[in-house]
Formats: C-alpha cells, structure tokens, sequence
C-alpha cells in the first residue's frame, strides 16, 4: 500500500509539473522551460542536502544516477522533437506506455513474475495511459514506422531512465537525485548551446517555471520512495499515469473538453490502482 501511495503520489506530481511545464513553455519555449526548470531544480536539492544528511553515495552509484539523468533529459528532448515532427497523440502515448512496459519486463526477470492480479493491473494501467493520449478527433490513426521511431526512442530513454535509478537509489533519496539533475542539465544546457538560442526568460514565466521545477523533484523523490517501499515495476507503471493528471487540470483550469476515450482511460487508470492494492 505504502508502494502504491508513493507511485500515485508520482504520477500527481509530474502530471501537475508537465500541466505547469506546458503553461511556462507557451511563454518562454519548450527547451528554455526544461533547462531552467531542471537548474532550479538542482538548486532546491542542494538546498535541502544543507538539512538533510544522507549517506555519501559510492562512485558506481553516482556515475549510474548521472547516466539516467542525461539518457532522461535526451528522451524528453526526442519525444519534443517527435512532438514536432508527428502526431502529438501517438508520440505521448507510445513513450509514455512503453516506457511503463520496459520496466514491467525487467521487474518480472529481477523480482519474479506478479500475481494475476497485478497483471491485470499493468494491463489496465498501460490501457490507461494510451488511452488518455488520445485527441478528439474521432479518426483512426495510422501508425506509420516514420511517426513512432522517435516516440519509440524517447520511450526507450524513459524506460531505462526509470530501471538505473531505481538501482542507483536503493537506499537514498536526496543525493541519486542530485547526481541525475546534473547528468541531465549538462545534456540540456549542451542542447540549448548548440541551438544559439536567446537565454532570456519572460517575467511571468519564472513562477511556472519555479513550480515546475518542485513538482518534478517531487515526482522524481516520490518515485524514488515507491520503488524502495515495493517492486520497481509497481513504482513505474504507476508514475506512469501522469498523462491523466495533466489531462484532469487542463480540464479542471483550462477547461478544456475531455473526450469518450480519455474518460474510458481514467476509468481504466482507478481499476488499475484498485488492482494493484490487492
């Protein structure tokens, strides 16, 4: 249960940072929005190492940390990009439900094959989060190779990001979290530079950006905490229903339209929660 609470906690947490995110990426851009929000990231986790005195960390544990920081941040830059070049329902819900499967499949080799039960769960949980993505449309869409090799990788990235840091944060929260935000920020700040893009912020946008900032070390933190209470793919697939946090304030703020298929989507999501608290 406590696995489960952390998981869900997760899944509020960066679907409310990805709904703050997108508001802050409107006024400033999408990659000027990540980086500044993982710098001030950063600086919120050195202020809280000031009060919070974890172990030190071995080498192996921090070099594994830094390296599912940098492949996390090189998936969110290839899923903006797939973002851009596709269609934007198919991107988010391939990456976001592979990236759920992945670690299901190394969970069920490492941990051992789940109840029925929790299967039935996943199953729900994966259904969930594809079915959220979807648009309004009504048209079925054409799942050409060209639209998911990008999805496909930024999944790919996500899902191993979610396996190296929960065996790089097997016994503490706060310092794997740092040794990730800084593996990510040197692949985003290497990104922006090679982009010559203006560093400038607008004034409205520094709240969003700040807030973004906390809620994603939350979602992160919250992760972290499911995968140490419980099985690692328990912790994954629940952090991966973000899409229908983020979907639920654009409907609750932004008022916008939640079409048949979202709804079936969250539907699916409280069963899977319900199943996997058996």
């Amino acid at each position: 249960m406590i696995s489960v609470l952390f998981g869900l906690l997760s899944a509020l947490s960066w679907g409310g940072g990805d709904f703050v995110g997108g508001l802050a990426s409107r006024k400033t851009g999408p990659y000027r929005a990540v980086l500044y929000g993982e710098a001030f990231g950063l600086l919120l986790l050195f202020g809280m190492g000031v009060f919070l005195h974890e172990p030190v960390l071995s080498m192996q544990k921090i070099l594994l940390a830094g390296f599912a920081g940098a492949i996390g941040s090189f998936g969110l830059l290839t899923l903006y990009r797939a973002l851009v070049a596709g269609k934007m329902s198919i991107a988010t819900s391939v990456s976001a439900l592979l990236a759920a499967a992945l670690p299901v499949l190394v969970g069920t080799l490492t941990d051992g094959f789940p109840s029925a039960t929790k299967m039935s769960g996943f199953a729900c949980a994966l259904a969930a989060v594809w079915l959220v993505a979807q648009d309004d449309s009504g048209k079925t869409q054409m799942m050409r190779l060209a639209d998911l090799r990008l999805p496909l990788l930024a999944s790919l990235c996500f899902g191993t990001y979610f396996i190296i840091m929960h065996q790089a944060s097997d016994k503490t929260v706060l310092m794997p979290m740092i040794a990730s935000r800084t593996g990510g920020m040197l692949i985003l700040l290497a990104f922006v530079l090679t982009r010559k893009e203006s560093w400038q912020v607008t004034r409205s946008a520094w709240p969003l950006i700040g807030l973004n900032a906390i809620l994603d070390v939350g979602g992160n933190a919250f992760y972290i905490l499911a995968g140490q209470a419980g099985r690692m793919d328990v912790a994954a697939v629940l952090s991966s229903l973000y899409p229908g946090t983020t979907v639920l304030l654009a409907w609750l703020i932004l008022k916008e339209k939640i079409n048949r298929l979202q709804w079936l989507g969250i539907v699916s999501a409280l069963l899977a929660i319900g199943l996997l608290t058996i």
